[in-house]
């Protein structure tokens, strides 16, 4: 094994030796002392690393770009990095001490987690805004909520029948992580170490407890927020991936989160679907009508934008709530975005942590307000008005709001009959500490919110209308739920005659 070892070594140095001198970027020794056993043992992983701009350009050299082109945001790179491209040790061995995964690997302190911070070396600017977005609190919000844990449970928990009734059995943790957690991150903690026999000979490992995972909220080992791999996934980590719709289609493709579907139905994605082969996708910064000729997912919410004179469109924002007024996810009404990322400080007049009450009253003081919804509403509509006349988009956005205020009088007429059943006993809600997810009346009532009323509000958003608002779990699918509501109330009121 060793003799194998020092020829893969030796090979190896001959190689990248050979490739400094060609002038190309260079390698640091602990990268190339990496890559001389994982190229072989994880060829998938060095395959794609070198792909990516981490593996051609060295931060020394990305600094010097200028303008609207630059893709490192720090102001300095530490000494260290700056010299060499980003390599498996520039991010396996940064930051060791914040790592309790750190372990010792052939002389070197490495840990298997990358996050963020790490990241921010190089990207602080972006690492600093990710860490103001919703997405980067997805595991908090949603753990931490008691009324969301609720709807948790209710999915999750496994069904049993015994003695002639119904129970259920608590989920596990493997459940959880890939479940809600996938997407919204797991919470990772080091739980001892294990001993392995590798090809290299035998070697301790961490044992990570809720790895893998790189969903968006992740709690990383270092106390940090979130996963960057989670739109551009490792080891490429590549931009034309993070603007392409099928990367946000991993956590956004439905019921509760339609956007894929609708983007891929509506007339963007049609011209995306039919011409995309054609753009492109790496450029920075990138350019209406040249670059692409309909947006993405990534150009509406996130990318810089430029014409073609190469003028600002909008800026890059990793934050992503600041090009949007309305949270159009139905909690249980839409509503306007939440100010905080961290939205378990949030209180309606009930006192529970949601954004709006069952009344159709909202969490104001939490919640943006006329003028800020209208800085995020100018924010947005710039791309927009990159392709489209003033008038068609306000003809847009008129419409958009009107489905806002229609969507919630429909939930609020549902959960009106909800309400009733609820105090006729008909099923337990959360003011009688029961779980107000988990009957079957309960459930046509948060199909009406969750999955009916989204796709209406989604369709109407990024499609202006379509399928997806009417019959494709749209306005028919809400419209038959509250009716079904409607009649288990009447069916109560004729039994009691």
């Amino acid at each position: 094994m060793k003799v194998l070892f020092a020829i893969a070594w030796a090979a190896l140095i001959v190689c990248f030796g050979l490739t400094e001198a060609r002038g190309e970027p260079s390698l640091s020794a602990a990268t190339e002392e990496c890559l001389g056993c994982h190229a072989t043992i994880h060829p998938g992983i060095v395959e794609s690393w070198k792909k990516s701009r981490h593996g051609s350009v060295t931060p020394g050299q990305a600094l010097q770009v200028t303008g609207f082109a630059k893709k490192v945001s720090s102001q300095a790179v530490p000494e260290n990095l700056s010299n060499h491209v980003v390599g498996c040790a520039e991010c396996h061995t940064l930051n060791p001490k914040s790592h309790p995964d750190t372990f010792d690997h052939n002389g070197y302190d490495i840990h298997v987690v990358v996050s963020p911070r790490d990241c921010t070396a190089c990207h602080a600017q972006e690492a600093e805004q990710y860490d103001r977005n919703l997405m980067a609190h997805a595991y908090g919000n949603l753990v931490n909520n008691d009324v969301y844990q609720l709807l948790v449970r209710a999915v999750n928990e496994t069904p049993v029948f015994e003695k002639g009734k119904m129970g259920t059995k608590p989920s596990t943790p493997l459940t959880e992580a890939e479940s809600c957690l996938y997407c919204h991150g797991t919470k990772l903690s080091v739980t001892g170490t294990v001993t392995r026999d590798t090809e290299m000979g035998e070697m301790t490992f961490p044992v990570i407890s809720g790895w893998p995972n790189q969903g968006v909220g992740r709690i990383n080992l270092d106390g940090s927020r979130g996963s960057c791999a989670a739109c551009h996934t490792r080891h490429q980590f590549s931009i034309e991936m993070a603007r392409k719709p099928y990367t946000c289609k991993e956590c956004h493709v439905g019921p509760d989160v339609p956007a894929n579907k609708v983007y891929e139905a509506s007339k963007h994605g049609n011209i995306f679907s039919s011409l995309h082969k054609d753009w492109n996708f790496a450029n920075v910064p990138w350019t209406v009508g040249k670059d692409f000729t309909a947006p993405t997912c990534a150009a509406c919410h996130m990318s810089l934008l430029v014409n073609t004179e190469g003028t600002l469109v909008v800026k890059r924002s990793h934050e992503v709530k600041d090009r949007l007024p309305w949270r159009i996810f139905g909690l249980i009404y839409a509503h306007a975005h939440p100010r905080e990322p961290d939205t378990t400080i949030i209180r309606n007049k009930e006192g529970l942590a949601l954004p709006t009450d069952f009344s159709g009253g909202s969490a104001d003081p939490f919640l943006l307000d006329e003028k800020e919804r209208a800085a995020a509403r100018k924010q947005m509509q710039a791309s927009c008005l990159a392709c489209h006349h003033q008038s068609w988009v306000d003809g847009h956005w008129e419409r958009f709001v009107n489905t806002i205020a229609e969507s919630n009088r429909s939930i609020l007429a549902g959960t009106g009959i909800m309400e009733e059943l609820w105090k006729r006993g008909l099923a337990a809600g959360i003011r009688t500490g029961g779980n107000p997810f988990d009957e079957y009346i309960e459930r046509v009532w948060s199909d009406s919110w969750l999955f009916y009323a989204n796709s209406v509000r989604f369709a109407s958003a990024m499609g202006g209308g379509g399928d997806y608002g009417v019959f494709a779990d749209g306005r028919y699918q809400l419209t038959r739920s509250i009716r079904h509501l409607q009649d288990r109330l009447d069916q109560s009121r004729t039994a009691k005659k």
